[in-house]
């Protein structure tokens, strides 16, 4: 994969909502009525990530999940990350 030029994350996060970019990720923040619908989301993000064949970072605290992405081998982002990223946003409505 190649990685993304600025402009080009720029715009592509312009089309991706509640997703920011921090540092070398995307990263957004999720929270739900209690523990149980937190891990439910994670368990279809699991699902979402091993079928793409790429995987968040994912931070779970009681009723709120962090989810991080980035391509670690391209050295930064790629329209993986930005699919996935799609991909979440769809499961999370």
């Amino acid at each position: 994969m190649t990685r993304l030029q600025p402009d080009q994350i720029k715009e592509k996060l312009e089309h991706l909502q509640g997703w920011r970019l921090q540092g070398q990720e995307i990263v957004r923040d999720f929270s739900f009525e209690n523990f149980v619908e937190a891990m439910k989301f994670v368990n279809t993000v699991a699902q979402q990530a091993e079928a793409a064949g790429h995987h968040p970072d994912i931070d779970i605290r009681y009723n709120k999940v962090r989810l991080a992405l980035t391509s670690h081998d391209a050295g930064g982002l790629t329209d993986k990350d930005f699919s996935l990223a799609a991909a979440i946003n769809q499961s999370s409505t």
